[in-house]
């Protein structure tokens, strides 16, 4: 499956925080489009590191940095409902400009190496970090974003600031979002306002909703996965970044 790829831990460096990150990529020598991968409220998880590594088998360079670095350093669970509620303080407690300070030092990371091609990124993300990849959309690196089921992005910020629908107008690239029609997360409205929102300020984006799907329907670790609508969703992110995303 894909080309044979290498992973390891590395650690990204904001100022004075040491930021652990996943980073996988091709094994063989050459230069490869960069693309980072924003967890869930789980850390960087089995299933994160299963996304970074998928990503690398395409021709990619990934990498997810912990975004609970922080609150939670060396955060990682499954998805009992403990789990899930240990994952929402610490989401509670992050900040929007640290995140995309965080991020923004990551991708200065990535091009830093000598694998990754100088130009702009992709981003993924999912659960908390589809609402997180929303935001950092907005800085000027980032070409394409895929945003999975970002819970609360019409309603809320990291840090209670203005919502993050309120950023829309600053997102710099093309943006894909994928939601299910049955998410308790995500009403149905708020996936409306968010197009809307895009229709409005011009920005380059689909919006792909999934009949019956839930909260999580691309985590197998999950009982709420949906083959399906993972397989299809897989398919258009891959689209997504193979278009805007350049190589060599």
């Amino acid at each position: 499956m894909g080309v044979a790829i290498s992973s390891q831990w590395t650690k990204v460096h904001n100022q004075d925080l040491a930021i652990d990150a996943y980073l996988a990529m091709p094994s063989t020598a050459g230069t490869y489009p960069a693309i980072v991968v924003i967890q869930e409220i789980f850390g960087v998880n089995e299933h994160i590191r299963n996304i970074t590594e998928r990503l690398a088998q395409e021709g990619y360079v990934a990498i997810a940095p912990a975004i609970y670095q922080r609150q939670a350093p060396g955060f990682e669970t499954g998805y009992t409902n403990e789990a899930t509620q240990i994952g929402r303080k610490y989401k509670t407690q992050t900040q929007a400009s640290e995140l995309i300070s965080d991020i923004q030092a990551t991708i200065n990371y990535l091009h830093s190496l000598p694998q990754v091609e100088h130009g702009s990124v992709g981003t993924i993300g999912f659960c908390f970090g589809g609402h997180v990849v929303y935001l950092a959309a907005t800085l000027p690196d980032i070409a394409a974003t895929a945003s999975f089921y970002g819970a609360q992005i019409a309603t809320w910020s990291p840090g209670d600031g203005e919502p993050t629908i309120k950023h829309t107008k600053e997102i710099k690239g093309t943006i894909y979002a994928f939601f299910g029609t049955k998410d308790p997360l995500i009403p149905n409205e708020q996936t409306e306002q968010i197009e809307a929102e895009l229709i409005k300020h011009s920005i380059p984006h689909q919006i792909f909703r999934y009949q019956g799907a839930t909260h999580g329907f691309m985590c197998d670790h999950r009982d709420s996965y949906n083959p399906d609508a993972a397989k299809d969703a897989w398919i258009k992110v891959l689209d997504l970044f193979s278009q805007k995303l350049s190589r060599g």
